[in-house]
């Protein structure tokens, strides 16, 4: 049985005597380890009705372009694939997904969904909810403790969120059984998208192509439980040693997969709780404290992609400090083609503009510099998101939106004073090589774009 903490009916409507149970599909775009797929097969397997499955593909998702798109189609290519073997049908189509689901949930008894904490993702519910003539049921599927289980309001700090998480994390990590429907929607009538050639998809939609697929991350849940089968078997001891220096490679690379729900983090977490590795409480910390006290940070705060979802100290001390002299200026222009006088800025930008990914100690590095180096704190702000969603595969998410806040105060205490930053942490390129050879990255990044000419 799914946990009562997970569940939640959108709307007030009565259970129909529909064709089949629907399941929307938008967050959690994998065919195991998923919640709310397994929610809707059980409802299924109750009525005695097939399940089928259903995604909408928008281009007017904030932000989307090529490359995060390309990867985001890879992934569905094989749930597509894999919900086939057990007898779901994936429909696939160019619509807005409240829309989308409102058209098929015409002929469904009822309809599950996943959960997402964004302001469009949560806009796409409330509008389904209301226009569905059946119940609309949300599952949490993408944070390993419910959102308002770890904590009823917006916490200050890991501090403040990290003894909440940690007492109920053990309880939370078992994942429901996959199972198959007792009866198929393969034989579905109805029009999809036909995902076995991407680049002909991607042609059909109007979306930035300035950025395109990343060379270095390919989409999918078995690619996503390769690297993470080699993360626990030779990275995961290492990790809390190793895991803020950029010139070795001992991080797990989850984070694409797990912004387009393509693995469990709960699978993800209950794997890593079971290790004997020394390096698994690093892990979880990053894994469940910090990716889930951002999940808290795009839930109850409204403003989460603007300088205004700051504390009051972060934007008192930043704006009484706006008008300090800059040690040198730069636009954005600038700054996104990496033309700056400091080296391990710049191979931070490459790195991410490259690959698809920025070394997570690199990107702290890297917004504190924007902060350092804009005439005013918002401007900072504003191109370090813009940089950030356009360049990552995992931007545009609770992460992102927390990472980038992260670097003007968010989530931190007050520092001792400085020019610019007032009581914000301050970072520089002395600290890097202290604590690594920074020179060695800039040539690795070097290396990984010569790879991609």
């Amino acid at each position: 049985m799914m946990p009562t903490e997970r569940l939640r009916v959108l709307n007030s409507r009565e259970t129909k005597s529909g064709d089949y149970v629907l399941y929307w599909m938008q967050a959690a775009q994998r065919a195991e380890a998923n919640p709310a797929l397994q929610h809707a097969v059980r409802l299924a397997n109750e009525q005695r009705r097939p399940c089928l499955a259903f995604f909408g593909l928008t281009e007017r998702f904030p932000e989307a372009n090529a490359r995060h798109l390309a990867f985001m189609l890879e992934g569905l290519r094989e749930t597509q694939l894999a919900l086939a073997d057990r007898g779901v049908r994936l429909v696939v189509r160019r619509v807005q997904p409240d829309r989308g689901v409102v058209e098929l949930g015409r002929a469904a008894s009822l309809v599950v969904t996943d959960r997402g904490y964004l302001r469009v993702q949560k806009s796409w519910r409330e509008k389904a909810a209301s226009a569905l003539a059946c119940p609309l049921i949300q599952v949490e599927t993408e944070t390993v403790v419910p959102v308002e289980t770890a904590s009823p309001k917006e916490e200050y700090s890991a501090a403040t969120f990290r003894p909440k998480i940690r007492k109920i994390l053990a309880s939370s990590l078992a994942v429901p059984a996959d199972r198959k429907p007792l009866r198929d929607s393969l034989g579905w009538k109805g029009d999809s998208l036909d995902l076995e050639n991407i680049e002909d998809v991607l042609a059909g939609l109007k979306i930035d192509r300035s950025v395109g697929p990343s060379p270095f991350y390919r989409g999918g849940t078995e690619e996503a439980k390769r690297r993470f089968r080699l993360f626990l078997r030779e990275r995961l001891d290492h990790f809390a040693d190793l895991r803020n220096n950029p010139t070795v490679d001992f991080l797990s690379h989850l984070s694409p997969y797990l912004h387009f729900g393509q693995i469990s983090p709960a699978w993800a977490a209950a794997k890593a709780a079971a290790s004997k590795s020394r390096g698994r409480e690093a892990f979880l910390e990053e894994l469940v404290v910090r990716r889930e006290l951002a999940a808290n940070f795009v839930h109850y705060n409204g403003r989460y992609d603007s300088f205004e979802s700051l504390p009051a100290w972060a934007r008192t001390t930043l704006a009484r400090h706006a008008a300090d002299p800059r040690p040198v200026l730069y636009t954005r222009a600038e700054l996104e083609a990496g033309k700056t006088h400091d080296p391990y800025w710049n191979a931070a930008q490459r790195e991410m503009a490259v690959t698809g990914k920025m070394h997570g100690y690199m990107r702290m590095y890297w917004g504190k510099k924007i902060l350092e180096w804009s005439a005013a704190p918002e401007d900072a702000y504003a191109t370090a998101l813009y940089l950030n969603n356009k360049y990552e595969i995992d931007g545009r998410d609770p992460n992102g939106f927390a990472g980038v806040a992260w670097c003007f105060g968010k989530h931190d205490r007050p520092w001792g004073e400085r020019p610019i930053f007032g009581l914000v942490r301050y970072m520089n390129d002395a600290g890097l090589r202290r604590k690594f050879d920074a020179d060695r990255y800039v040539r690795n990044v070097a290396e990984l774009a010569a790879r991609r000419e």
